[in-house]
Order: C-alpha cells, then structure tokens, then sequence
C-alpha cells in the first residue's frame, strides 16, 4: 500500500496509535485520564484503504469501532521543539483503530499487553491523506463515524487531550520519526460493536469521506 500525497508517494513504516486521548472516551471505558500520552503500536501490514471489505476477526467477538484523525509524517529527524513539528507534518487522513473489546479488557485485567486485541490484520482502516500547509490550524477538526448511516460519533480535535503536534513531538523523543510513519490520535467518546454486514463511514469536510463494510 502507497499513500500518495500531493506529488509524493510514501510507503507506510510504522503505525503508531495515542489511547485515551479524549477524556469522555476515557470516562466511557472506565479508565483513568492519562497525565501522558499513552502509545501503541502496530504493524503496517494491519493498514485497509478506503472502500475495501474488513474480516471480522475470528479470535474475538466484540469488535468495536474506534474512528481517529490520522496524521502522516514526511521527513526524517527529531523536531527540536513544537514549533518544528508542523514542518515533519505531510497530511492528515481518518481511519478506524479496530478493536477487540472483550479480548482488550482480559489483557487489561491480567496487566498484559494489548496487541493481540489492537494489532491484529486489518485493524487499521485509513482513508486518502490531504496535504498538510506550514500554517495548517490542526487543533480544530472536526469528523464523524457513521455506522449503517446512523451517527455515531463526533469528534474534534479541539477535545483532544494532547493535541496533535505534542503527539508527535512526545512519539519522537523516543523514536526517530521516518517518513511513512503514521500516527492514529486517539477516538472520541461514542464507540461500539460491529457486526457482519455493518458499513462504516467517516468523513470530515477538511478531508472528505470513506468507508469499509465488516464481512
């Protein structure tokens, strides 16, 4: 899969996911308001464009829709400061973190790690990137998921907890950023199960619209 950005073409590296970074989607799950942003990761091969048909994993069985904003990055290094974040900043997408509930909420209990609900094959839907200007407001965005054309969830980027340029910026003070990389910022409050046959839908009228159908 290549992400085709103005002129450029990106290969995806790696894809990083933000939880909990929007406190009524904290207080839905039960969790605690992180006071840093907490990180996952997973494989590019779990990445499904727009329009395509999504598996329902057979290793769970409560899937749930997570709808982010998706950024992109388009350079190599380590901005030096906030400021500096923007420039590593290519385009911005939405997509779904899919997510294994009941499979999620048993690691939790048992301490361990999450990949096995978060980063199974394709659980990691995302649309077309648009591309992203020096002077790019990325604080007030807003988007929404639909399932079966009923709205689920609004969301914007205003209500994040960490904005995005400090998601970036905190990912690369540990990982030196590549270009490809990809950051999933976290999903508002309204999340749920998806069955057979459910199409979902997120759009933004920044970004525009897509959509998978579960099977």
């Amino acid at each position: 899969m290549s992400l085709i950005i103005g002129n450029e073409s990106f290969t995806p590296t790696r894809i990083f996911c933000i939880g909990r970074n929007y406190v009524e989607h904290a207080k839905e799950l039960e969790n605690k308001i992180p006071t840093k942003p907490v990180i996952f990761m997973k494989p590019f091969t779990s990445l499904v464009p727009d329009g395509c048909k999504i598996q329902y994993p057979k290793h769970g069985k409560d899937l749930h829709y997570e709808a982010e904003l998706v950024v992109v990055v388009g350079k190599e290094g380590q901005p030096s400061s906030l400021d500096q974040v923007i420039s590593f900043i290519k385009g911005i997408s939405i997509g779904l973190d899919l997510t294994l509930r009941d499979i999620q909420n048993d690691l939790k209990k048992k301490g361990l790690p999450w990949e096995v609900s978060k980063s199974f094959e394709q659980s990691a839907a995302v649309g077309l990137f648009v591309q992203v200007s020096q002077n790019e407001d990325l604080e007030k965005i807003e988007f929404k998921c639909f399932v079966n054309r009923k709205l689920r969830q609004i969301g914007n980027s205003k209500n994040m907890i960490f904005p995005i340029k400090k998601i970036v910026f905190e990912i690369s003070r540990i990982w030196n950023l590549l270009p490809g990389d990809l950051i999933y910022t976290g999903t508002p409050k309204g999340v749920g199960s998806l069955n057979n046959g459910d199409v979902i839908t997120v759009e933004s009228e920044l970004i525009g619209s897509f959509n998978w159908k579960i099977i």
